[in-house]
């Protein structure tokens, strides 16, 4: 700890709905990928303050924090920061569960884990979720390397992910679904669509629930969320089925909306961006 952020403790504890940053308690695999953004706060200093929820879900909950130095200007990057925090629920919780169709092809190492998931009991309720939370997290890592327009993956701890959050001020950006755009901003939407889908393929991906709820809308820009069920298409013997279904919920939106898309034609194509 620096002489600045020591200083910054004696001066600041936090208070009611704050804790202490998790970031320096965190290590380098469990913190995005390099090189950082300018906004991220990294203090030890930092206090994390919870904001409320963005969205419920039956897995997880999505909620808006500040991560911010006390007494420091907010508008310096790096001093202050909206963050989304996905929380997958704790054992209490018992609704807890994602079709096996996209964890086919995936490993986990301890035999103990593989039976108590297998089985449904509290323990291996409580492992799944720290394998959707870490699947979450590694899924954003590699598009954001990739290149893919995804939050940026701040870290993750147990079943916890810290986002980028995507939105203005505390107002989380609207999804696709809610969009009522004109034929030119809709044609350009539907463009940036394919291309992430592309991307993913020509990588052996497929984002395997991919729909205009899970596509975000910011000042024109599409960002893809909700990764945690990413599918490889070589590994998971479902993986082509996914895409196709992928194919299908995308085209099916935007036909409604009067733009032609068919989904067959576009499944053939990206079948033949797929990347072995």
């Amino acid at each position: 700890m620096n002489t600045v952020d020591a200083l910054m403790f004696q001066a600041a504890e936090p208070g009611e709905g704050q804790r202490w940053s998790t970031w320096p308690a965190t290590i380098p695999t469990e913190r995005g990928p390099e090189p950082r953004p300018d906004w991220l706060v990294t203090s030890a200093a930092a206090i994390d303050t919870e904001l409320g929820v963005v969205k419920t879900g039956k897995e997880a909950n999505l909620d808006l924090i500040e991560r911010a130095i006390p007494d420091a200007a907010p508008d310096v990057p790096g001093n202050a920061v909206l963050l989304a925090a996905k929380r997958y629920r704790g054992s209490e919780h018992s609704d807890f569960h994602r079709s096996s169709v996209y964890t086919e092809g995936r490993g986990i190492r301890r035999t103990r884990d593989v039976r108590a998931v297998a089985k449904g009991t509290s323990f291996g309720r409580a492992v799944a979720r720290v394998q959707w939370a870490s699947a979450e997290f590694d899924a954003l890592s590699r598009l954001t390397e990739l290149g893919a327009s995804v939050p940026y993956p701040v870290q993750v701890h147990e079943t916890e992910v810290l986002m980028e959050f995507i939105g203005d001020g505390r107002v989380a950006a609207p999804r696709l679904a809610q969009q009522r755009a004109d034929a030119a901003e809709l044609r350009a939407l539907f463009h940036q669509v394919m291309d992430f889908m592309r991307l993913l393929a020509r990588s052996g991906l497929a984002h395997g629930d991919l729909s205009p709820y899970n596509l975000l809308v910011h000042h024109g820009r599409i960002v893809a969320i909700d990764l945690p069920q990413i599918v490889d298409l070589v590994s998971n013997p479902r993986g082509f089925d996914l895409l196709h279904r992928d194919c299908v919920n995308v085209c099916e939106w935007f036909t409604r909306q009067r733009l032609e898309c068919d989904a067959e034609e576009l499944f053939g194509e990206l079948v033949g961006e797929v990347g072995f």
